[in-house]
């Protein structure tokens, strides 16, 4: 199973397979021409509260990382992770974010969940 994490402004590669953003707001300073995404479940972000409070610096990653998965075992959300992780047994898959750090983004935990 092929999932990774990738910068939504680097531009496309052949390897890519199925790109998912996965940010709930569009990202700054793209057009959706540019952005080559394939799905955007903004069922599966983390809540406008959630995300609120990990900018703000209110807690650590791992704080963040238990919040948002309580956030994804609800139903909606569960059912999209479901159809994502789906999606990355038949091909790759590669989560697209604006964060500036992917690895201590909530990317980086739902490419951990579907590996996993």
């Amino acid at each position: 199973m092929s999932v990774r994490v990738r910068r939504i402004y680097d531009p496309p590669e052949p390897d890519d397979g199925l790109r998912v953003l996965v940010d709930r707001l569009w990202p700054r300073g793209m057009t959706k021409e540019e952005a080559s995404y394939d799905e955007w479940p903004k069922g599966l972000t983390p809540s406008t509260e959630l995300r609120r409070w990990y900018h703000g610096h209110e807690g650590s990653f791992d704080d963040f990382r238990s919040r948002y998965e309580a956030e994804l075992r609800e139903p909606g959300a569960a059912e999209l992770l479901d159809g994502l992780r789906r999606s990355a047994r038949e091909g790759p898959v590669t989560l697209l974010t604006a964060s500036r750090t992917p690895e201590t983004s909530h990317a980086a935990v739902l490419a951990e969940l579907l590996t996993h």
